[in-house]
């Protein structure tokens, strides 16, 4: 059965890491761009995001089995779907829609199928396979769709996957769904609606700070009274969740049925699981973003290579998340996650310390250990804490919950890298065109006023390209390739310095993970 529940994370995990690294690919085959395919994988987290909660509601009605197979369902016809779309928007229906709303449903079942299988005492061990699973993907995604890309098509990666949901509807026979339906009080439809828009404001407003400013908007871009879209969305959000949570109170009060139990968000070891696994998917999220750009920018080396250079990070997350609970079944989950953080952070301050320039793609592999390290052993605590925090009837509300925060903590840390490392990118390359004699002060002024939103993270060839056809001259040409790589290294560095911060401070936030492991005749429960 854990094996069935295994699968439905590979996939889960799976498209999102193929399609990061065939964007280009993809765009050229349904006639649209690379902004297009962009918009269509930010439609997918925001569809994904906005529906969690509900997700998690709908498994409490239906079941959590049913939940999961009719997400599987759903999922298969997106993927389908995807796999045969001759255009953007059959491609934004199938995975942006069909495919968001399939795993809004499949990961808070999820969840609340292995809290309803195995007892506290196990369920380390099983989450701890959920994540190495998930890890499976990551490692796999980048090297399957670089190799489909290359040799044959993206397309079918997409197909493969609906043999994939065949398989697990065949194997789901197998899964129990020990804890009882409950359809009283009916389902909060305007609930639903109230958390789907506020996440979507707040993911939609992370997600496009980079283009639109956090706060001020940049220049000729939009404005709202002044002010950055994308901080006007987040505060609407933020607001609109707070309504959400009033709401939520007065349905209970009534005695009516409602998506979540606020007061769950009070329970001690709820609430700093959720705390941690923010703080884990925003790191996370960051080391994902900055990687992969050095090795395939930076560096140039093609999708599957790196892909293979991200894959001691996977190996080392599945050896610790599966490892941790079978080797130390009583560890203190508060330790095992302070010393998670700290090989986070020391993974990044490594990685920061050896971008150099000169640096080749081998000073990527110690500090990817580190980083897996660090991630494998929270994931091998994380999902037990959580879960076991509450009764079993209400892990199907935790699920959505816990995933609702991982992909607000994955949205935020790619948002915070990529914001950091363009500005500290920006910064250091129009310090080094002003500081070098070859590049003449008239090329410096045009390229400040040119790039004044943010100088792009470009290779060396697309800089040579550019100013090729610009009919810029050579030693100009070489010098502004020199200069842009010495920023390309300043904005990583930047960015990875600040992810360490990040997790130092996720340390300072495990205050309220249990120091003991939380066994079947130690639950906590949810406060009355």
């Amino acid at each position: 059965m854990l094996a069935t529940l295994a699968t439905g994370q590979f996939l889960m995990t799976l498209d999102t890491s193929v399609m990061n690294v065939s964007i280009a690919t993809v765009a050229t085959d349904v006639g649209t761009t690379v902004t297009g395919i962009q918009t269509a994988i930010t439609l997918y987290t925001l569809v994904m995001a906005s529906l969690m909660i509900t997700g998690g509601r709908v498994g409490q009605m239906i079941g959590r089995k049913r939940a999961f197979t009719l997400g599987a369902v759903i999922y298969g016809a997106g993927s389908l779907t995807t796999s045969v779309a001759p255009n953007l928007a059959i491609l934004i229906l199938g995975w942006s829609f069909l495919e968001g709303v399939g795993a809004a449903l499949i990961l808070p079942a999820l969840v609340g199928l292995v809290a309803g299988n195995f007892a506290a005492d196990d369920r380390t061990r099983a989450y701890g396979m959920l994540a190495a699973a998930g890890a499976a993907a990551v490692a796999v995604g980048p090297v399957l769709g670089g190799f489909m890309t290359t040799f044959a098509s993206w397309r079918w990666v997409f197909a493969g996957e609906v043999g994939l949901v065949v398989v697990i509807l065949g194997l789901s026979r197998v899964v129990r769904d020990t804890v009882p339906v409950d359809r009283s009080g009916g389902f909060d439809v305007a609930g639903a609606a109230l958390s789907a828009v506020a996440l979507a404001s707040i993911v939609l407003g992370i997600l496009r700070s980079a283009a639109w400013g956090l706060v001020r908007p940049v220049e000729g871009g939009p404005s709202i009274l002044g002010l950055s879209p994308s901080i006007v969305l987040i505060i609407v959000g933020l607001a609109l969740l707070t309504a959400f949570l009033v709401w939520e109170e007065h349905r209970l009060g009534g005695g009516r049925a409602a998506l979540i139990t606020p007061k769950l968000l009070r329970t001690p070891g709820l609430r700093a699981g959720l705390i941690a696994f923010f703080f884990q998917f925003l790191v996370q999220a960051g080391i994902f973003f900055c990687v992969p750009l050095f090795l395939s920018v930076a560096l140039g080396l093609p999708a599957v290579e790196t892909g293979v250079r991200i894959l001691p990070l996977s190996a080392a997350l599945v050896i610790t998340a599966l490892g941790i609970p079978r080797l130390f079944p009583h560890a203190s989950p508060r330790r095992v996650c302070r010393i998670g953080f700290a090989a986070i952070a020391a993974g990044a301050v490594a990685l920061l310390g050896a971008l150099e320039a000169g640096a080749g793609a081998e000073v990527v592999t110690v500090p990817l250990i580190l980083a897996g390290l660090g991630v494998g052993a929270l994931a091998s605590q994380l999902g037990a804490v959580t879960v076991s925090a509450v009764a079993d009837e209400e892990s199907a509300a935790v699920g959505g919950l816990q995933n609702t925060v991982t992909n607000l903590g994955a949205s935020i840390g790619t948002a915070v890298a990529g914001a950091i490392l363009i500005s500290a990118l920006t910064t250091s390359l129009f310090a080094e065109l002003h500081g070098n004699p070859n590049i003449p002060a008239s090329f410096t002024a045009k390229t400040e006023t040119t790039l004044e939103r943010g100088v792009p993270f470009v290779s060396d060839a697309q800089v040579r390209t550019a100013l090729t056809d610009a009919g810029a001259p050579e030693p100009v040409i070489d010098s502004v390739i020199d200069a842009n790589a010495d920023a390309r290294l300043a904005g990583l560095r930047a960015a990875l310095a600040v992810l360490a911060i990040l997790s130092f401070l996720a340390i300072a936030c495990t205050g309220g993970l249990p120091a003991e492991p939380v066994t079947s005749e130690e639950r906590q429960p949810a406060p009355a």
